[in-house]
């Protein structure tokens, strides 16, 4: 009697649809490589050279990793796989540049069931093309085969990026004064956070991803995979402008509005943000209408059409709304920065988030 023994394609891992997905990708990961990026895709390494970045005078390089929660789960159910890759690099990306920092590179790492070579590389493709909107090189990445662990149709994705500013060019809390006005940038829709609530909501009301909604004027699911907006370009280029006199900006992810601006706040000084001062889009009153979900619960988890914001001086203000006007980001003026003192000390702020021991946010009024 004889009998063959197990082999890695038997325990449920495709080592050639892997090399597959990678001859799919490599020349959309090539697009984003520039002189400075070398040895090309499949290295154990990405190498990037630091040359061209010798004048600085006092270098920091900037780090920042995240994945897109469970947007991943709308895409898999719509068998759509181009657009995911947008939302992981605006969630990292976009972080980079919040202090000024330029991103370098990234890398992107995809955990799945199986490997479907098609399947990969359209999410990798996606990834290097959000990374060009951005002019960030994506250098490396990896794609593992996790079998009895994640359904064959299943995937998650993270990714990592570096960015370099100069120490004395680094944008946060420390350069914030009282009397700073607060510049909001259009979010694309949901962006990548606070999609546990929304497929709950989803659920709760029976609705079908396939369901034509007339407020969106698409399908339900053509709204819910909207990709998220890659702000880096255009906020470097705002940081760049001295007539904006940019002091910070916050990226508005997990947590909501309020949240994550204040952790770009100094202690003792509070942001008003007006709610009027802007029409929230109507996935997120479809959101809150069908879940019943009150409106402090939708504030602290989704980012209401607000997807960034840049704190500037007040007299910075027209010229960072023509700035961004010129860069075809839509934006208008939020609200503005003041002392924390006894007339606000006693209403409802926001503050002490992430750990981070800063300023307040105080929303008032209510929406359009």
């Amino acid at each position: 009697m004889t009998s063959e023994g197990l082999t890695y394609a038997a325990a449920g891992v495709d080592t050639e649809a892997g090399d597959k997905a990678v001859e799919l990708m490599k020349d959309a990961v090539r697009r984003t490589h520039g002189p400075a990026v070398l040895g090309g895709v499949g290295g154990f390494a990405g190498l990037y050279d630091l040359s061209a970045f010798k004048d600085y005078r006092a270098p920091l390089l900037a780090t920042s990793t995240d994945g897109v929660g469970t947007k991943v789960a709308i895409a898999q159910a719509l068998d759509i796989h181009d657009t995911i890759g947008f939302d992981l690099v605006g969630m990292v990306v976009d972080d980079i540049v919040v202090v000024g920092a330029k991103p370098l590179f990234m890398t992107d790492y995809i955990a799945t069931g199986k490997v479907v070579p098609e399947r990969i590389a359209d999410i990798v493709r996606g990834i290097a093309q959000a990374c060009e909107v951005a002019g960030t090189a994506l250098v490396g990445g990896e794609t593992a085969e996790h079998p009895g662990l994640l359904a064959p149709d299943e995937y998650d994705v993270a990714g990592a990026a570096t960015g370099i500013v100069e120490a004395d060019a680094v944008l946060g809390p420390d350069r914030v004064r009282a009397g700073d006005v607060l510049i909001a940038m259009a979010s694309s829709g949901l962006h990548s956070n606070g999609y546990s609530l929304v497929r709950a909501v989803v659920k709760h009301a029976g609705w079908k991803l396939e369901r034509h909604v007339d407020d969106f004027g698409r399908t339900l699911g053509e709204e819910l995979l909207e990709p998220t907006r890659v702000y880096a370009s255009d906020v470097l280029a705002l940081a760049a402008d001295p007539a904006a006199q940019v002091h910070a900006f916050t990226h508005v992810t997990g947590g909501g509005l309020a949240a994550n601006l204040a952790r770009v706040l100094p202690t003792g000084l509070v942001a008003t943000v007006e709610r009027g001062s802007w029409a929230v889009p109507p996935v997120f009153r479809v959101v809150r209408e069908l879940g019943g979900v009150p409106r402090g619960d939708l504030e602290n988890t989704l980012n209401l059409g607000v997807g960034m914001v840049a704190v500037v001086g007040q007299d910075g203000a027209d010229a960072a709304l023509a700035r961004l006007a010129g860069l075809g980001v839509p934006a208008w003026v939020l609200g503005a920065v003041d002392v924390l003192d006894a007339d606000t000390a006693g209403v409802e702020l926001v503050a002490g988030t992430k750990g981070v021991d800063g300023g307040a946010v105080h929303l008032v009024g209510d929406y359009r």
